[in-house]
């Protein structure tokens, strides 16, 4: 068995793969015990799989699998968990963007006794404010809402221990952000800082959208507070309309003139029926992931495989 194994997802990653193999081998290679590399194409329209079959047939400790279309970053870090025979994990990035010499230092933790290794930017080169802020905000907001401990500025570059790695891939929810079920999980946990560069080459692949996506993935099914949120939203809407009509009645025995009921009566409704709305998508997204578990279609589906 592999002592190590490294997984790699990759989405149209062509400029950045030989120049990641050609950083990251050396400085696992200097710990002279076994790896492995799973690189894992995730529906790639460029060169990517051209140049993992290169990588792969010149060095049989690179192992490749290749989605039939693109499923998503999560589902491919899923992927290689499940493919990878190590006895500690490391996910990293394509773009070089996580360290290699911080994965090593995650090793040192590792053997210390610490079963999920997380790397900690301290800097983050080349971001703009905008995704920095958002990024902050995510994290708070999830925090919150589900009541897990997620660190801030630590995203999908981890080292996880075999125990965690078996007990994460058990997990059946198709939606998923492995950061917060990782939070869930438990475990004995460290840290590792690290400046996160920019990346070597290449666009990211990370849009508003799958931001936002990933977003959904990691509050919806840690939490139920869409559910509740109506009956919290209703008792407190509630109490203000009981006070208001009474604050209304002590007006009228007063003869106040307070421009009577009809001023207020559209923009209530439209505020009402707007905290509807609100609510009833909420809850319309908990359904809708609700089907997606009752589908129970898999998560990924692999055309090729190289080397396992």
């Amino acid at each position: 068995m592999a002592k190590y194994s490294i997984v790699v997802p990759a989405y149209n990653e062509e400029k950045t793969l030989r120049l990641f193999y050609g950083a990251v081998v050396p400085v696992f290679e200097s710990l002279r015990e076994d790896f492995e590399i799973v690189f894992v194409n995730d529906g790639s329209t460029d060169k990517t799989q051209e140049i993992l079959s290169e990588l792969a047939s010149s060095d049989k400790r690179i192992k490749v699998c290749r989605f039939s279309r693109n499923f998503g970053q999560q589902a491919a870090l899923l992927c290689g968990l499940e493919r990878a025979i190590g006895d500690a994990v490391i996910a990293m990035d394509a773009d070089l963007q996580d360290s290699p010499q911080a994965a090593l230092l995650m090793i040192e933790k590792w053997k210390e006794g610490y079963e999920i290794v997380h790397g900690k930017r301290r800097k983050r080169v080349g971001e703009s404010a905008f995704k920095k802020r958002t990024a902050d905000l995510f994290y708070a907001l999830t925090r919150k809402i589900t009541g897990l401990d997620i660190p801030s500025n630590v995203g999908d570059f981890k080292l996880y221990d075999r125990k965690v790695v078996d007990a994460l891939v058990k997990l059946g929810e198709h939606d998923r952000l492995l950061r917060a079920q990782t939070a869930w999980l438990g475990f004995k946990q460290a840290f590792v800082e690290f400046d996160r560069p920019e990346r070597v080459a290449g666009e990211t692949h990370y849009t508003v959208k799958k931001m936002v996506g990933l977003a959904q993935s990691g509050i919806f099914p840690n939490t139920d507070a869409g559910l509740t949120l109506p009956i919290k939203l209703g008792t407190i809407l509630g109490g203000l309309s009981l006070a208001c009509m009474i604050v209304f009645i002590v007006l009228a025995c007063l003869a106040i003139d307070f421009g009577g009921l009809v001023a207020w009566l559209f923009p209530t409704v439209g505020l009402l029926t707007s905290i509807v709305l609100i609510c009833q998508g909420l809850a319309n997204i908990h359904t809708a992931m609700i089907y997606k578990e009752v589908q129970n279609r898999p998560k990924y589906i692999i055309s090729e495989e190289i080397n396992f």
